[in-house]
């Protein structure tokens, strides 16, 4: 399991990413170069330097509502949680988060007395590198808003079950310590030419996501009876749509929502499989065209179901 520690030296104010990976470690301190207040936040340096946890796994839902929080109708000042490109999160997916550190623990906190559960998960993209410089600059992109549906207290830390909404852009970081915060605002789909294409490109979808749920139960082992998949997990969520008071600016459509759900992990899926899904990933959360990004979520969803398919034809032959 994949995990990222995030934390920071005695003597630097830097925080740290230690990233776990089928049993290597790296790690790298955050030097964030924060702009001046009310300048866009277009990059951040890191260097090298200590740790509390995010790891990932599915979860259920658990609807929240919030208060008002926007200063203005567009923006939003949330708590940010950085991540690498690996961990991308997009719009109804969920997952959840080992939180152990005293930084991220007092996110936490804020999260559920201040903003309602609210809070902005997003990837440290690399930018362009200089040969004659040591240091590597990162964007904040990939931005996604999400809601913590569920919190675990544990002795060490808590498991913090959230949920992507959409997708959001960081205008700048307002604060550094003890964890980062910035102001956020929505991205938004161009407006469809034809709505009467984008309802058909979602039911179509939407038939392929359950064909494939009701193949994807059938390769999992004996032991798992759950009957639904991570991809019936964030179909459903996605039709009943978030259940929060939340400034319609941030509310994906429905389409852009269905869309992406079909871009989670099947059972049994292969390293290389994962790695094509998080590329398709990275590309849905720039693409600014529902019926783009719905036709290309279902051509993955007919790929899938061709793959799963043949998954059983040998699971089957195996069996006789």
């Amino acid at each position: 399991m994949n995990s990222i520690s995030c934390s920071h030296t005695p003597s630097s104010s830097s925080p740290v990413v230690y990233i776990h990976n089928a049993g290597f470690v790296t790690r790298q301190r955050l030097c964030f170069q924060f702009p001046a207040r009310g300048s866009p936040a277009s990059s951040c340096s890191f260097h090298f330097g200590i740790p509390g946890v995010c790891s990932a796994r599915n979860t259920m839902l658990r609807p929240m509502k919030r208060e008002c929080l926007t200063q203005n109708a567009s923006s939003l000042e949330l708590p940010l949680l950085p991540f690498v490109v690996n961990e991308v999160l997009v719009p109804t997916e969920s997952k959840t988060l080992h939180i152990y550190e005293a930084r991220f623990l007092a996110l936490l906190d804020e999260c559920l007395t201040k903003t309602k559960g609210l809070f902005v998960h997003f990837v440290l993209d690399p930018t362009t590198i200089s040969d004659s410089s040591a240091e590597v600059s990162f964007s904040p992109r990939y931005g996604c808003l999400v809601v913590i549906e569920n919190v675990e207290r544990l002795n060490i830390g808590a498991l913090v079950s959230i949920r992507g909404i959409s997708r959001v852009k960081t205008l700048k970081f307002i604060q550094e310590e003890p964890y980062l915060k910035g102001e956020i605002v929505p991205m938004r789909d161009k407006v469809c030419e034809s709505l009467h294409n984008a309802g058909l490109k979602v039911t179509e979808l939407n038939e392929a996501m359950y064909n494939l749920n009701s193949l994807e139960i059938k390769i999992k082992a004996p032991k798992q009876t759950l009957l639904q998949t991570r991809i019936a997990n964030s179909l459903m969520w996605a039709e009943r749509g978030p259940s929060l008071e939340l400034d319609e600016a941030f509310i994906p459509s429905m389409a852009e929502l269905v869309a992406f759900a079909a871009l989670q992990p099947v059972s049994g899926s292969t390293p290389s499989e994962l790695l094509k899904l998080k590329n398709k990933k990275l590309k849905a959360m720039v693409v600014e065209d529902t019926i783009q990004r719905l036709n290309s979520s279902l051509e993955h969803v007919k790929e899938t179901t061709s793959l799963v398919a043949a998954k059983l034809a040998i699971q089957s032959l195996r069996i006789e």
